[in-house]
């Protein structure tokens, strides 16, 4: 789980990296549409994410079926509020049960996600404070296993600005984590290209396979993820499997079991983390979901 080693490609071989990245891809999708990937119902993820609400406090659930070990919290303070005790923002109304959550078997691990805003462009323009309170957010005690933490501001190359934040990312503890998404279909050439341009090379990301929302299916992510992973290193790239699905008329409904299995067969091999955990994986779909495999 650390992100740590050496910087993404040296500037002399990018090219050929991901040249010979893109090629092992294109490989990959032509064997993948020709037979699927056998997957055991206790290795199908190694984490889930979970996007802290009022209606997600009381966290439970039997994740670990899955395989799961790892919570990743995605903000434990937002919105000028915190979760846990001592922080720099006003102590929320009422708080997750920390102590409970450090018993559960799909919580032996966990990366503590930082201060954030619930809108992409009020985090973006405030990133410097949210840094700083970060900063304050890392320092305090928890009764978790912490084993790394995540900055909850998202990255995409459409972000003009996220260059100033890599030399901020300095004062935020290490293993530390970004989340990168792919809105404008850039492709994982170009994403790669713009990610050792400035971000920090013992920084590490979660790639959104923007499954979930429909920009592309399992298949093409599974090729931006493996570009990534040559690139920038296989301890720096994990995989955020998008659990859910558009809902006619709109929103977003759960990913049935048969949805869920044919994308995390598609990523076999790599470290999936399913979004999220509390509002699309209910135990009786991690129950059909294991029965099915």
């Amino acid at each position: 789980m650390n992100p740590t080693g050496s910087s993404i490609c040296d500037r002399r071989q990018f090219a050929q990296k991901l040249a010979s990245a893109a090629a092992a891809s294109m490989a990959l999708a032509l064997l993948s549409g020709c037979a699927s990937r056998p997957l055991a119902p206790d290795s199908m993820a190694e984490g889930i994410l979970w996007q802290i609400d009022d209606k997600t406090l009381d966290l439970h659930g039997n994740w670990d079926k899955m395989g799961v070990h790892t919570l990743l919290i995605q903000w434990s303070a937002l919105n000028g509020v915190s979760f846990i005790e001592g922080g720099p923002w006003p102590l929320a109304e009422r708080l997750p049960d920390w102590q409970a959550i450090a018993r559960q078997p799909w919580a032996k691990e966990v990366i503590l996600g930082l201060a954030g805003h619930s809108d992409e462009n009020a985090a973006r323009a405030d990133f410097p404070g949210l840094v700083e309170v970060s900063e304050r957010l890392a320092r305090l005690p928890t009764p978790l296993n912490v084993v790394g933490w995540y900055f909850p501001v998202e990255i995409d190359s459409s972000w003009q600005d996220a260059r100033r934040l890599g030399p901020l990312l300095s004062r935020l503890p290490r293993p530390l984590w970004l989340s990168l998404y792919d809105s404008a279909n850039v492709g994982p050439e170009t994403l790669a290209r713009w990610l050792d341009e400035w971000l920090p090379p013992d920084v590490g990301i979660f790639f959104q396979d923007g499954v979930g929302v429909h920009a592309r299916n399992a298949a093409v992510a599974r090729q931006h993820a493996d570009v990534l992973i040559r690139c920038l290193g296989q301890h720096r790239v994990r995989m955020i499997a998008e659990a859910f699905r558009p809902r006619p008329g709109g929103g977003f409904r759960p990913a049935t079991a048969a949805e869920l299995r044919e994308q995390l067969q598609m990523y076999a091999g790599l470290r999936v983390y399913l979004f999220d955990g509390p509002h699309y994986l209910s135990e009786q779909l991690v129950n059909e979901l294991t029965l099915a495999l």
